[in-house]
C-alpha cells in the first residue's frame, strides 16, 4: 500500500488529489475537535457510555457525540438518506427512470439525497435535544430557548457539513468520500481504546494474559479481512471468431470476476444506520413504553439486537449485490458479443447460472459480514466485559484502507503509469 502511494504521488494529478483529500479530512478533524458552546459534555459523555444507541452512534463518528462537537451527527443522517432514496427508487417508478437517465438522473436523485439528508438531520437533532434533556445544557434548568436553537441548529448545519465534506472527497479526492470519513473517525478513537486497555490492565494484573490474545486476535482478523477482501469467483468466458473483411476477431478467453465481499462495509454501516435510528427518536420519549422496550432488547449485549443486526447486514448484503450484479443484463451482453460460458447455453441458461453462482458467493459474504459484526457483542453477552477491540471498527479500517488502494491504482493504470506495471 505504502508503495501505490509513492508512486501516485509522482503523478502531478494524483498528487493534487491526495493533497485534496488530506485537506478536506484535516477540516473534519478540526471540526471534531470544536465542541458545541453551552453544552455539558461530561454529562453527555455518562450517557453515551450508558445508553447502547448513542454509543453506536459515537462509535460510527469517531466519538464526536461523546465530546457533542460541531459534527456530533456525523453523516449518520446521510447514510440513513441513502438508504431510504435506493429503497425508493425501487418502490417507486418516477424514481427508478429517474435512476435510469444517466448522469442527470443521478443528479437529481443525489439533490434529493441531500434534501433528504438535512430533514433527517432536523429531526435527530430534535430527538437528541428533548431526550438529553435541560441536564446536557451548562445553564441546566435556566437554560431558555435560544440556547436549544444554537444547538440545533450547530447539529444540523453540522450534518451539512460533513455531508458537504465527504461529497467533496468523493468528486475532487482519492476514494469514497464517506467511508474515509468513518475510516478517520475510527482512526482517531483507536488511541484511547488502547489507552483503557491498557489502564485495565494496570488496575487488574490478572488480564495482562489477555494483551497476547488481543493482539493475535486482531492480526487474525486482518489477515482474514484482506484475504477475503480479495477473493473472487472467475466464471470463464469464450468469445467466439468472427471475420470481419480480410480479418478474424474474436476466439479470446476470458473471466467475468464476482468478488465474495462486492458490498464492502457499506451493509455493516447501513445495518447500525438502521438499528440506531428507531432508538434516536425514541429519544423524544425517554421515559415511554417503547423508549424502555428498544432500550432493554436493542443494548449492545442483547442476543435479539445480534440477531436483528445479522439479519441487517444479510439483507442489504443481498440488496446491494442486487443492485451491482445484473446477471440478466450481463448474459445479453455476453450474447451481443460472441461470448459465452463454456458448458451453458446463451441467453436465459447463462443468466441463471450467473443468478446462481452470484446467490451463493453473496452468502457466504453476508455471513462473513455478519460473524464479524456481532463478535463484540457477544464477548460481552458472554464474559460480561466489552470487547478491547472492535471487529466492525478493524473490518471498516482494512477495507476502506484496500479500496482507497485499489481506488489509486485504477487511476495510475489509467494513466499508463510505468511504476505500477513492474
Amino acid at each position: 500500500m505504502l508503495e501505490t502511494f509513492r508512486n501516485a504521488w509522482k503523478v502531478e494529478d494524483l498528487r493534487k488529489k491526495i493533497i485534496y483529500t488530506l485537506i478536506m479530512l484535516l477540516v473534519y478533524r478540526v471540526g471534531s475537535v470544536i465542541p458545541i458552546p453551552g453544552v455539558n459534555v461530561d454529562y453527555i459523555a455518562q450517557q453515551v457510555s450508558n445508553i447502547s444507541m448513542l454509543n453506536m452512534l459515537d462509535f460510527i463518528n469517531g466519538q464526536n457525540f461523546s465530546n457533542f462537537t460541531i459534527f456530533a451527527m456525523g453523516i449518520t443522517p446521510y447514510i440513513t438518506s441513502s438508504i431510504i432514496m435506493q429503497l425508493l427508487c425501487i418502490a417507486i417508478p418516477a424514481l427508478e427512470r429517474l435512476q435510469q437517465e444517466g448522469v442527470e438522473g443521478r443528479k437529481k436523485i443525489a439533490q434529493i439525497t441531500r434534501i433528504v439528508t438535512i430533514g433527517l438531520g432536523c429531526i435527530m437533532a430534535v430527538g437528541i435535544i428533548l431526550g438529553l434533556g435541560s441536564s446536557a445544557m451548562q445553564r441546566g434548568a435556566d437554560a431558555n430557548f435560544l440556547d436549544y436553537l444554537m444547538v440545533f441548529i450547530v447539529l444540523a448545519a453540522g450534518t451539512s457539513l460533513t455531508m458537504w465534506i465527504g461529497e467533496r472527497i468523493t468528486e475532487n479526492g482519492i476514494g469514497n468520500g464517506m467511508s474515509l470519513l468513518i475510516f478517520v473517525g475510527i482512526i482517531a478513537s483507536f488511541p484511547g481504546q488502547v489507552i483503557s486497555g491498557i489502564q485495565s490492565v494496570i488496575n487488574n494484573p490478572m488480564k495482562a494474559w489477555f494483551i497476547p490474545v488481543v493482539i493475535i486476535g486482531i492480526a487474525l482478523l486482518v489477515v482474514g479481512i484482506v484475504f477475503v477482501d480479495g477473493g473472487q469467483r472467475r466464471v470463464p468466458v469464450q468469445y467466439a471468431k468472427r471475420m470481419q473483411g480480410r480479418k478474424m476477431y474474436g476466439g479470446q478467453s476470458t473471466y467475468i470476476p464476482i468478488k465474495v465481499n462486492s458490498s464492502g462495509v457499506m451493509p455493516m454501516i447501513f445495518a447500525i444506520s438502521i438499528i440506531q435510528f428507531p432508538g434516536l427518536i425514541a429519544q423524544f420519549w425517554p421515559t415511554s413504553g417503547f423508549a424502555l422496550w428498544y432500550g432493554k432488547w436493542f443494548s449492545s449485549s442483547s442476543w435479539v439486537y445480534m440477531i436483528v443486526y445479522a439479519l441487517l447486514i444479510l439483507a442489504f448484503t443481498y440488496f446491494y449485490s442486487s443492485i451491482s450484479f445484473d446477471p440478466v443484463e450481463m448474459s445479453k451482453n455476453l450474447q451481443q458479443n460472441g461470448g459465452f460460458i463454456p458448458g451453458i447455453r446463451p441467453g436465459k441458461p447463462t443468466g441463471d447460472y450467473l443468478k446462481r453462482i452470484n446467490g451463493r458467493i453473496t452468502l457466504f459474504g453476508a455471513i462473513y459480514l455478519a460473524v464479524i459484526a456481532v463478535i463484540p457483542s457477544a464477548i460481552l453477552a458472554i464474559t460480561g466485559n466489552a470487547a478491547p477491540f472492535t471487529a466492525t471498527g478493524i473490518l471498516i479500517v482494512v477495507s476502506v484502507a484496500i479500496e482507497t488502494t485499489d481506488a489509486l491504482d485504477a487511476q495510475m493504470m489509467m494513466r499508463h503509469y510505468k511504476g505500477f506495471m513492474k
